[in-house]
């Protein structure tokens, strides 16, 4: 635990060399250059919401200041390639203050090899169809948008998964390849969020030292003056959590500065700035606030405000040649930092190393485990031989789980934890935490040279859900392992029996849900997770044993396969079933079979998959016009889609062994061919 630093004590400075004149004409042009920047950058904010009719200046009005000293004196990255490996990453939190970022990004001329800098003109199209300057940063839509914010607390937890793979990755390529900071731009909403507090207890606990968060503590919310609701000791509490904290006065450049400095030069915490700011700096009748937290100052207040601070209220989205001259200053400098970076990475030796830690998954260099037919085992046990045949070939493979990791099977045996001090292994342990956990391995993914996994029950997916939403939105291609997926699991009963989890998931536009059928499509399951590189991946796996399928499985892939085909006739009915519920369709099968009724099995593990398909290959395997039966342990609510009728389960589980639960919730071959003969009539 570090002391609080208060930067903003008057107490006496220590003697310091006297200035020459020189060097004092450069401090104060410079002054006079980031005053101007940072009145600047006001003028973007008030001017683009004002034409938008929607949006947040108040927070980008008082961030300014922060902003201007972050990227003007401190942020290591160049402007012309912002996907360079070795840049810092800014992550803005508080995304509603998006003006923000987009005009430090118009600014600086961000760009990279195939997108271009943010336009004036994409600033004067704020908040618009087709926009990359969208209500709230999203990432992939302009260079510079580290990741998509604005659900409060995500862009903090994203950033200790980004530096966190910063430290994983120093530990194994040194600091002459990985060295840089993650530095954070918040405010007190997402400090009230619990999601921010999971991940800062662990970031502390691991001491991210390259990570700093500047906190925007302008004390005005939404509804009002925090004091209503949030009257606790911010700093007090993340020095609790092994946090250096800082207090400055947020408008002045100088203390904000000193504050970096003493953030940068400690590598054993992570650093909270607590920035004492003016929400909507500058405006005579909006200053201190709530009315300026989420709606535009109005044209009067805006000329108002210009006026008191010295711009012309005339000039709209106005940038002085000087500002561009000022914020670019140093690109020939930064530059030849990025080619000193690439420089050494030739000559390390180790370039076509860094290649695979940051190509798509070598997934043929994998020895796929092979699981006799009949062979008994849960899918959550063939999952873990899986992951540990993968991370023998998938270097930069990491995971781990919310405190489950023997129940999950995610922990990769042999290879070491990652613990304070040591970063080598590749084990997680993210605690009983699942809503950071699940927004960590974003920032682990956005990060780039990590492909991370995590692991927990299913019915605690709904802890995960907000992060899980945010991966689907950004196409990252993060694995969640479920276990325990169904009344299967028994005694623990209805507060760990998930049933509505499955189709809550598959609502999520982007999240492929696989729940397979036995130990061999296991295999396929982790195969098509890991080559799926356009978006996250949930893996719904068993507690119970399940016997290995005599059939060929790789049909997974198409998300729904023939799995046994009506004897001596075509189908007159369908079953089509997933996970464990494949074996109780196949005894059905036998049942209807004997009973003279041509029955089709149908395995669907993934019905994202199989929406992907053409209408032939979903009309060969679900055949138009022939009945069809879902069988299913978990809510029937959206089977309508694909089959006539289902066996599901509409209500909550119960506490008893697992046989008992199923044989009285419905899940039984007599209730399957009765479901079957009721659509037959």
């Amino acid at each position: 635990m570090t002391e609080p630093t208060d930067l903003t004590d008057p107490t006496e400075p220590a003697e310091a060399t006297e200035p020459t004149a020189e060097q004092r004409a450069a401090l104060a042009e410079r002054d006079r250059l980031e005053a101007l920047t940072a009145r600047t950058i006001r003028g973007l904010a008030m001017d683009a919401i004002q034409k938008a009719d929607s949006g947040h200046p108040g927070a980008p009005m008082g961030m300014a200041d922060i902003a201007t000293v972050l990227w003007t004196r401190f942020l290591k990255h160049d402007p012309a390639d912002a996907s360079w490996p070795d840049r810092d990453r800014v992550v803005l939190s508080n995304g509603h203050a998006s003006m923000l970022l987009y005009s430090m990004l118009h600014l600086c001329g961000t760009r990279s090899a195939h997108e271009p800098a943010l336009s004036m003109d994409e600033l004067k199209s704020f908040r618009q169809w087709g926009s990359r300057t969208a209500g709230h940063p999203e990432h992939g839509e302009a260079p510079g948008i580290e990741t998509t914010t604005g659900p409060l607390g995500q862009g903090l937890a994203n950033a200790v998964g980004m530096a966190l793979a910063e430290a994983w990755l120093r530990a194994r390529f040194g600091p002459e390849l990985v060295d840089h900071h993650t530095w954070v731009l918040t405010g007190d909403g997402c400090l009230m969020e619990g999601v921010a507090h999971e991940a800062a207890s662990l970031a502390g606990h691991l001491g991210l030292g390259k990570l700093i968060v500047l906190y925007d503590d302008n004390r005005i919310t939404i509804d009002g003056a925090t004091d209503i609701t949030f009257t606790e000791d911010v700093g007090a509490r993340f020095e609790a959590l092994g946090w250096q904290v800082l207090h400055v006065d947020g408008h002045d450049r100088e203390l904000l500065a000193e504050a970096m400095e003493i953030a940068q030069a400690d590598d054993l915490h992570p650093s909270l700035i607590c920035c004492r700011t003016t929400i909507a700096f500058g405006s005579p009748g909006k200053a201190g606030t709530s009315a300026s937290h989420g709606a535009p100052l109005g044209v009067d207040e805006v000329r108002a405000t210009k006026l008191a601070l010295g711009l012309d209220p005339e000039r709209h989205f106005d940038v002085p040649e000087q500002v561009l001259s000022f914020v670019r200053g140093r690109d020939g400098e930064r530059a030849q930092q990025r080619a000193a970076w690439q420089a050494r990475l030739q000559d390390s030796g180790r370039a076509e190393e860094w290649a695979r830690f940051h190509a798509d998954p070598a997934l043929a260099a994998v020895a796929w485990p092979d699981f006799k037919p009949g062979e008994k085992v849960a899918t959550r046990k063939a999952s873990e031989k899986v992951l540990q045949a993968v991370a023998a070939a998938v270097p930069q493979l990491l995971g781990g789980s919310a405190d489950l990791a023997g129940s999950n099977g995610s922990y990769l045996k042999g290879l070491g934890d990652v613990q304070p001090g040591g970063f080598e292994g590749r084990n997680l342990h993210f605690g009983v935490r699942e809503h950071a956990m699940a927004a960590i391995s974003n920032g682990l993914c956005l990060h780039g040279g990590v492909q991370p996994y995590c692991a927990t029950f299913l019915a605690f997916h709904d802890y995960m859900r907000p992060s899980v939403r945010l991966a689907a939105l950004m196409h990252q291609p993060v694995v969640y392992v479920y276990t325990h997926d169904s009344i299967f699991l028994g005694e623990d009963g209805p507060t760990h029996q998930p049933v509505e989890q499955l189709m809550a998931m598959r609502s999520l536009p982007g999240l492929w849900v696989v729940r397979p059928a036995d130990p061999r499509e296991t295999v396929q399951a982790w195969k098509l997770a890991l080559a799926r590189r356009d978006g996250p991946t949930a893996l719904c796996l068993t507690r119970q044993n399940l016997p290995a399928l005599d059939a060929d499985v790789t049909g997974l892939h198409q998300g729904a396969y023939v799995l046994a085909e009506a004897r001596d006739a075509a189908p007159a009915v369908v079953l089509v079933a997933t996970g464990s519920e494949v074996h109780l369709a196949l005894a059905a099968r036998a049942e209807l079979q004997a009973q003279g009724l041509p029955t089709r099995v149908v395995s669907m593990p993934c019905w994202e998959a199989f929406e992907a398909q053409d209408a032939e290959v979903q009309d060969a395997v679900l055949p138009p016009g022939v009945p069809t039966v879902s069988v299913e342990a978990g809510v029937s609510f959206g089977w309508s889609r694909w089959a006539d009728a289902s066996v599901g389960i509409d209500r909550f589980g119960a506490s008893a062994p697992a046989e008992i639960v199923a044989e009285k919730l419905g899940l039984t071959v007599d209730n399957v061919v009765a479901t079957v003969r009721g659509i037959l009539g």
